[in-house]
């Protein structure tokens, strides 16, 4: 996670902060078929990003019971944004991590901007706040993170695993999961069911 740390800021460095990867069919690793990840932190020493499109079965409340932040008798007074937020399957990294994409009207310490709208948090506050309605406008919260070592996601897109785009707040947050995946790719003028495995940057 040092990456976060040391996260540059995307432009025209070629740095994917703040994108969209689709994975396109020539992807070889099962574990990220018809996935969307948004990329939170991209340098020379790698990558890390949270998939954004695969639901956990577990739900937040439950979630907030085994962390001890609310009682089991308590789960059913959350406020609603507590009680319907999907927990996501954020990659095969620490999945036994939490980690929060929120919009920034929600800064902690432990905040890290990733653009100018969204910032990553990692610890339990942000969840107490979720639990009692002083969170964040717009959260999104994963299990685990996707990760990528030196020019290893590089790679992975020269050899067609991923198309790139410009990510969309209102995209990175609705919580139609189902449908994220096609909805990304027509926002970008593309149809699912005519990808093709030639490389290519939206």
């Amino acid at each position: 996670m040092d990456l976060l740390r040391h996260k540059q800021k995307a432009s025209s460095d070629g740095f994917l902060d703040d994108q969209f990867l689709i994975a396109m069919p020539a992807m070889k690793d099962d574990r990220f078929a018809r996935t969307v990840i948004y990329v939170c932190a991209h340098s020379e020493e790698g990558a890390m990003g949270i998939i954004i499109n695969q639901a956990q079965p577990l739900r937040f409340p439950d979630l907030l019971v085994q962390l001890g932040i609310v009682e089991e008798s308590q789960a059913i007074r959350l406020p609603a944004v507590a009680r319907d937020m999907p927990v996501r399957n954020g990659g095969p990294v620490d999945r036994s991590r939490g980690f929060v994409l929120h919009s920034d009207d929600y800064v902690v310490e432990s905040s890290l901007p990733v653009s100018d709208e969204v910032c990553l948090t990692a610890t339990v506050d942000i969840l107490r706040a979720i639990s009692v309605g002083e969170g964040p406008r717009q959260a999104l919260m994963a299990l685990g993170y996707s990760g990528w070592g030196a020019g290893q996601l590089e790679q992975e897109i020269a050899e067609n695993g991923w198309l790139t785009c410009p990510a969309n707040a209102e995209l990175l947050f609705d919580a139609d999961i189902d449908h994220k995946y096609e909805r990304i790719l027509a926002s970008i003028g593309i149809d699912p069911a005519r990808l093709s495995e030639q490389a290519g940057h939206a």
